[in-house]
């Protein structure tokens, strides 16, 4: 990337319900717009500087975004633009990341499902690879040029245990990522794997995210720091050259506070192994959530508000299209949620406990349960806080619903306490729906017995 990334510094944070009056009053959400997400451009930028600060400290390190935590060009240019590299874990992840303009060589490939025509385009491409197990070692060593210029890895799982989101540990015993450590054996296949292939020279490991304790984090990091050193003396040589320590940290969805931090983050791999951060390796960073989450939120219209068995229901267009984990999963991913008036001013009326419901055609799609509110009504404005990574730009097409637009907004330059927004997503059309959904084919089904096959 050539252009330089905006500076956050001197830029005053907006009030959540400034942003959304003054989005009212632009039109860009509305009766007819009764879904939008928003992005703290300032924050972003705030959150990138905070995570190089806790690592300033290490002598080589390789900060990368994991594009599935807000898979939106834009922002990955933003990013870009701010120094990030990039993690992708798709096809789909990799072709942003090149269309948002990071170079190759700042971009990882982590899938832990590669097709040998998706490998063939990273090597060639010279991005960094990490092999999710040794049969793909040996996928890589068939499609590797010897010119190859990929940085190439291999992910272990150091089977440290889960945290309290079973689905984000990625650290079992029987967890599908890498190659399991602590399996008979596994130590002596991992060294043999780098004996063979010389261009093998980093290790990955990634516990999980959200629920995972920041010791076990740690715990998990530190494994694969012994388990270079042992390649390294095995081999008799300097092999091992990099780290891959992930991501992983979690976020605070319970109120407004940044907790943990990167440097506390840092502090806890220091503990579990001073020599981690003393240059010996390059580390590179794969974090997501905890960079965009408290950068966002989710507004949505109230369209009707009704009782049912004495409970409150408001029924609004924030749902498990928009928030899925949420709606799936509410006590691991509870979102905390906001009432403010039709002119997005917040709600001081008499609280009562209610239901937030969503739009879609199931009973479960509630974003809060019983949740203590002001008094929801038609026409009010729910907002979902500390959205900003996993939930509006990763839509669920469920019931065909449209995505939702998504804003980016700062504060003014001139400090007058105006708010200047920039769209990085139009919601999607009607018309596009029905083209993803086949349109191109609508007769494709009405041929005849006698038709020739296609």
């Amino acid at each position: 990337m050539n252009s330089a990334a905006p500076s956050p510094v001197g830029d005053a944070r907006p009030a959540v319900a400034d942003v959304l009056s003054r989005a009212l009053a632009a039109g860009l959400v509305g009766p007819d717009r009764p879904v939008a997400g928003f992005l703290d451009t300032a924050g972003i930028l705030r959150s990138v500087e905070g995570l190089r600060t806790a690592f300033a400290g290490v002598p080589d390190v390789l900060h990368t975004f994991a594009a599935k935590a807000c898979p939106l060009v834009p922002v990955l240019r933003l990013l870009a633009a701010a120094g990030m590299g990039c993690e992708v874990a798709s096809p789909g992840e990799l072709r942003l990341a090149l269309a948002a303009g990071f170079e190759p060589e700042r971009i990882v490939l982590d899938s832990p499902v590669k097709t040998g025509s998706e490998l063939r385009e990273a090597l060639e491409l010279g991005v960094a690879v990490n092999a999710d197990n040794l049969a793909e070692v040996e996928r890589v060593a068939r499609l590797r040029r010897a010119d190859c210029s990929s940085v190439l890895g291999l992910r272990i799982n150091p089977q440290v245990g889960g945290g309290s989101i079973a689905a984000t540990s990625t650290a079992t015993d029987h967890a599908k990522f890498g190659v399991a450590l602590r399996d008979a054996g596994a130590g002596d296949r991992i060294v043999e794997a780098f004996a063979r292939h010389p261009w093998l020279t980093r290790l990955h490991a990634h516990v999980g995210s959200q629920g995972c304790p920041l010791p076990l984090i740690a715990e998990g990091v530190a494994a694969a720091h012994r388990l270079a050193a042992v390649i390294d003396e095995r081999l008799g040589e300097r092999r091992v050259t990099g780290l891959d320590i992930g991501g992983g940290l979690p976020v605070n969805h319970a109120d407004d506070r940044v907790t943990p931090t990167h440097a506390e983050y840092v502090a806890a791999l220091r503990e579990a192994e001073p020599a981690l951060l003393d240059g010996r390796y390059r580390l590179v960073t794969e974090f997501g959530r905890s960079l965009l989450a408290k950068n966002g939120f989710l507004a949505a219209r109230v369209e009707y508000a009704k009782d049912a068995g004495g409970r409150r229901v408001a029924l609004t267009h924030a749902g498990a299209q928009v928030a899925t984990r949420t709606v799936l999963l509410p006590d691991a991913w509870a979102l905390r949620v906001s009432a403010h008036g039709p002119d997005g001013r917040p709600k001081t009326s008499p609280a009562l406990r209610q239901d937030v419901a969503g739009p879609l055609c199931f009973a479960g799609d509630v974003v809060a349960h019983d949740r203590e509110l002001p008094e929801l009504a038609e026409g009010d404005w729910v907002v979902l806080h500390d959205a900003g990574a996993y939930c509006f730009t990763a839509a669920w097409s469920y019931n065909s619903l449209p995505r939702p637009a998504v804003h980016g907004y700062r504060a003014a330059a001139d400090g007058g306490g105006g708010i200047v927004f920039a769209t990085v997503r139009s919601a999607q059309t009607l018309d596009e729906i029905v083209r993803e959904s086949g349109l191109d084919h609508a007769d494709a089904l009405l041929r005849g017995p006698g038709d020739a096959p296609v």
